[in-house]
């Protein structure tokens, strides 16, 4: 029930679609001259459009590293990465792509609405673009009839559904999620996982997912991406052959865990 991608040493790899982000040869160095540390070597690979990726790999692999250049918070070291065949840099003044960090991030002092909001009233808005109704993108979430209760009247779950309906507010075509539910209860990430499959599924949207757990990223991924660590450095890019819908009893099953007892091998690997 899985499918691994192999590519030629240096190559990318993926589908041969269409793209929605393209990561050719990438090295990330931090530091410089003998205190220099490479957090990325030579990593390539195609992440096509509409798909939801799932990222694995030990601590210190660059799991976060590679979706914060995707974002442009990363400085290039060499390499070349595109979003839609744009720069990262011309990406973002675009609002092509948005951000869900591990903590919800919301104001406090605005309500749920008006932090949903805030992507509209910052930064430049182009003519003629046409942004999602927060109102409808609440109800989508599952929080309808909270849009005036404040952060600290919500759960954890609910903080990010906020944060998930704020980053969709602008209609991006890429959502960039670095481990958003690891700080949640099981069951409240149970939940979230199946709601952010069903949103998926709705808009279409890229997502690139980061995670430390094997079975979150095989429910979610249609592909996984493993890096090995010290330097980071694509493992394998595998495709996830499980049906959708899917729901939370597919965990139980032979194909299941079979891919994930895969992909448990693999991160021993690294």
């Amino acid at each position: 029930m899985l499918e691994t991608l192999n590519r030629p040493k240096q190559a990318p790899i993926g589908n041969t679609g269409a793209s929605a982000v393209s990561v050719k040869n990438l090295h990330i160095r931090f530091g410089a001259d003998d205190s220099s540390f490479t957090a990325l070597s030579d990593v390539s690979v195609e992440i096509p459009a509409g798909s939801l990726v799932t990222m694995l790999g030990p601590s210190g692999c660059g799991k976060s590293t590679l979706l914060r250049t995707v974002a442009d918070l990363v400085h290039i070291s060499d390499g070349s990465v595109s979003v839609h065949d744009k720069t990262p840099r011309k990406a973002r003044e675009g609002r092509d792509f948005a951000f869900v960090f591990q903590e919800a991030t919301l104001l406090p002092w605005r309500n749920v609405i008006d932090n949903v909001r805030l992507p509209l009233q910052v930064g430049k808005r182009e003519a003629g673009v046409t942004y999602a109704d927060p109102e409808a993108l609440l109800a989508l979430v599952g929080l309808k009839g909270r849009e005036k209760a404040l952060p600290h009247e919500l759960s954890g779950g609910q903080r990010q559904r906020v944060a998930i309906a704020r980053a969709l507010v602008t209609r991006p075509r890429i959502l960039l999620m670095d481990e958003p539910f690891g700080a949640l209860d099981e069951i409240t990430r149970d939940k979230l996982n199946e709601e952010l499959l069903r949103l998926w599924q709705e808009t279409g949207t890229t997502i690139l997912f980061v995670t430390h757990s094997i079975p979150e990223a095989v429910f979610l991924g249609q592909y996984v991406l493993m890096l090995a660590a010290h330097p980071g450095r694509v493992k394998e890019f595998m495709k996830v052959d499980l049906p959708h819908p899917r729901s939370l009893a597919m965990r139980d099953t032979v194909e299941f865990i079979q891919v994930t007892a895969h992909l448990r091998t693999l991160l021993g690997e690294c």
